[in-house]
């Protein structure tokens, strides 16, 4: 049903009457975008009813921004989010319809009550934690968070408008010029970096958010939106009247770096120590210690305005906020649906190649340590799988059930001594960050202990010999599969059982994840000719979709729009082709390789996968052409999973050497010495991957050392 329009002279004459089928009842709010109506559905479910304004329906640009709102508010579904219901985006007046949450706005709340309570405020943040949780494990950054999209809802705050989101891995980037959010809740790296902009830019939003609750204002204040932007980039915040045992929890999400934020999932671990403090500088210390190291500011805190140490610093920094205010007025605000425009200017644009700090700051220098504290001595193989989060690196090896090591500086702050290495007892695993917590199985895979991140202490250890080894991790969730394929979840922080039941058709499943998103269960048929692909909300149990396609099938990784990639193997297990799956449209692309390799590891980048086979032959697929871009000759034998970032392939030789090629080009791009000397007895059943992480690549050696080197130069690594 077309959209009938209101009659009359007034500021509703343009409102139409009906948006699809649902009769609009009355104006709830407006944006810039469009107007919310209050609705009803056939069966009486109240519905928050947005229509596009007239003027921009028939604009392309906002069209497609809509679509992309729509399509952003499908993929999360919370508890901290408001439902899509119906959507039209190609309507005469495009509209979606959500359920109505019944509440004010954080934004209406504060203005008309003043400041939230202290343990308002609390729950406030733990539902918000919750939400961004969520939308960053659908692959999207809200990039808008602010009081005005926070509805308070009697079981919690809910997130809403999803205008002006991304995919965070997605190729669509923001014009050149054009910052994208609401500059009192932007994050640093918004007006510096705008095209590069990730979930922890919704972390800085939520703190700044948070301490508006708290404080009727934010932590940057002034009544220009260029200062502001200028405080943000530079300054430190203002917390003035924030709970104290809320003030090193936020002073960390507010952190200018976006790697020294924590994440969703560490803002709800630190929580509950948080909220237990009381007041006070003793009991804001006890909560200080309750927030992992890695997501602290080791900086100290700012100087009080008006101390002797800011008399100093002052007087420039005024003199480049009045030249910045003189230069804003030749910004050109673009007004509509949270978009506005600034040039680069006094430093707060993009910093040109050569001024760019490295990774860890100008004294940064490569280091190296070891894992086992006596892996020298003893001349074992006893290499280290690590993983990185947060600032340091969590490893294990044999003899060592997890280790904390300082990225930074190599520090090993602690060991936890694990079963000397025996014959048959298996390979280490890399340990993994799940609910806040450090996760070690052992090298039998028969038992799992989470570990305190700050001190190695065990939290608790589950008995998981039942299940074979198949022990996978997805983000804060655990995946058991029993050996008729009974999955059991449980949470990675409190080892709660959340969900166990079969998958569909009854699967006996492989999972993968890769850092957000669905889990993928992989179960190939019995004959090898077909492959079922489930992917599923890891914590909830739900299924999100089913593919089934011809072919023994493993999953290499995802790309931008949730694409995942796999590998097509052969009755030789050699990988025979390449396969890209769009699992919104259902569409499969196979490229085939000319000759089937061994291959040892397979990893996507951009919209090409890269292949790595037994004899050290390196190939790139092109998965959108559909073509080979290159081969290269590594010569380097039984290596290491290949690991991509920044435009480039890392991965390790059995003799500890560490290897960069230019995924572009294919060219060999650097290599580390060889790291074998001190590994005289034993047999290494498989070589660690390198973790990059902040410019920095981490290798592992056969010896036990872990190294780092500086992933800008690797023409010269040592």
């Amino acid at each position: 049903m077309p959209p009938l329009r209101g009659t009359g002279t007034g500021p509703q004459a343009d409102d139409p009457e009906y948006a699809g089928q649902y009769r609009l009842e009355r104006r709830l709010g407006s944006g810039g975008m469009g107007v919310v109506h209050l609705a009803r559905s056939a069966s009486g479910l109240r519905l928050a009813v947005k229509v596009v304004h007239a003027e921009y329906a028939v604009d392309p640009e906002f069209r497609a921004r809509f679509r992309q709102e729509v399509a952003a508010a499908r993929r999360v579904s919370g508890a901290f989010t408001a439902s899509v219901v119906d959507a039209d985006p190609d309507s005469e007046r495009p509209w979606m319809a959500t359920l109505y949450v019944p509440g004010p706005t954080l934004s209406e709340r504060v203005k008309r009550n003043g400041p939230l309570r202290p343990g308002e405020v609390r729950r406030l943040a733990a539902g918000l934690a919750e939400a961004l949780r969520d939308i960053h494990r659908a692959g999207l950054v809200h990039r808008d968070l602010k009081p005005s999209n926070v509805l308070l809802a009697e079981d919690g705050p809910k997130v809403i408008d999803f205008g002006i989101s991304r995919p965070y891995d997605s190729e669509l980037r923001t014009e050149t010029g054009k910052l994208i959010g609401t500059p009192p809740f932007m994050a640093p790296e918004q007006f510096q970096r705008p095209r590069e902009v990730g979930p922890a830019a919704d972390v800085f939003a939520l703190a700044s958010l948070l301490v508006h609750a708290a404080t009727g204002r934010g932590p940057f204040e002034s009544e220009s939106p260029y200062i502001v932007a200028y405080q943000v980039v530079h300054d430190e915040p203002d917390l003035t009247g924030v709970p104290a045992d809320l003030v090193p929890l936020i002073r960390a999400c507010l952190a200018k770096e976006p790697a020294d934020r924590p994440t969703p999932d560490a803002i709800m671990a630190m929580l509950p120590a948080v909220s237990e403090a009381g007041g006070g500088e003793a009991r804001t210390a006890e909560a200080a210690e309750a927030i992992p190291a890695a997501a602290r500011r080791t900086d100290g805190p700012p100087a009080r305005p008006g101390s002797d140490g800011d008399k100093d610093i002052d007087k420039p920094r005024r003199r480049r906020v009045r030249w910045l205010a003189l230069a804003a007025a030749v910004v050109v605000a673009l007004g509509a649906g949270g978009a506005w425009a600034l040039n680069e200017i006094d430093g707060l644009g993009r910093q040109p190649s050569h001024a760019r700090p490295a990774p860890a700051g100008a004294s940064w220098k490569p280091w190296e340590t070891s894992v086992p504290e006596d892996a020298a001595g003893k001349g074992e193989v006893r290499a280290g799988f690590c993983t990185h989060t947060g600032g340091a690196l969590y490893c294990s090896a044999r003899g060592v059930h997890a280790a904390r090591i300082d990225a930074a500086t190599g520090k090993v702050a602690w060991r936890r001594p694990g079963e000397a290495a025996r014959a048959g007892g298996g390979t280490p695993s890399a340990p993994v960050v799940s609910g806040g917590l450090v996760h070690a199985l052992s090298p039998d895979k028969r038992e799992l202990v989470a570990l305190d991140p700050a001190t190695g202490d065990p939290r608790w250890t589950r008995d998981v010999s039942s299940y074979g080894g198949r022990v996978y991790h997805a983000g804060d969730t655990v995946l058991l599969v029993a050996a008729d394929g009974t999955v059991t979840a449980v949470d990675g922080g409190s080892n709660r059982e959340l969900w166990r039941h079969g998958l569909p058709g009854g699967i006996k499943p492989v999972f993968s994840f890769y850092g957000s998103g669905p889990a993928y269960a992989l179960a190939p048929s019995a004959d090898g000719r077909r492959t079922t692909v489930v992917a599923m909300d890891a914590a909830r149990g739900t299924t999100s979709w089913q593919w089934t396609a011809d072919g023994a099938l493993t999953a290499v990784g995802t790309g931008p729009g949730g694409i995942l990639y796999l590998t097509a193997s052969d009755s030789r297990t050699r990988v025979a082709a390449v396969v890209r799956y769009a699992p919104g449209i259902g569409r499969e692309r196979r490229i085939p390789l000319s000759t089937p390799l061994e291959a040892t590891s397979a990893v996507p980048y951009g919209e090409s996968v890269y292949v790595l086979s037994s004899d050290g032959g390196l190939t790139a697929l092109h998965t959108g052409r559909g073509v080979t871009d290159w081969r290269l000759d590594t010569s380097v034998a039984n290596a290491s999973a290949l690991v991509a970032a920044e435009g480039r392939l890392y991965f390790s030789a059995a003799d500890g050497r560490l290897l960069a090629v230019d995924t572009a080009k294919g060219a060999l791009l650097g290599t580390t010495s060889p790291r074998l000397a001190r590994a005289g007895r034993g047999f290494l059943e498989m070589m660690p991957a390198p973790v990059t992480a902040d410019g920095k690549v981490f290798g592992a050696a056969p010896d036990g050392t872990v190294f780092a080197v500086d992933g800008r130069n690797p023409s010269r690594w040592r």
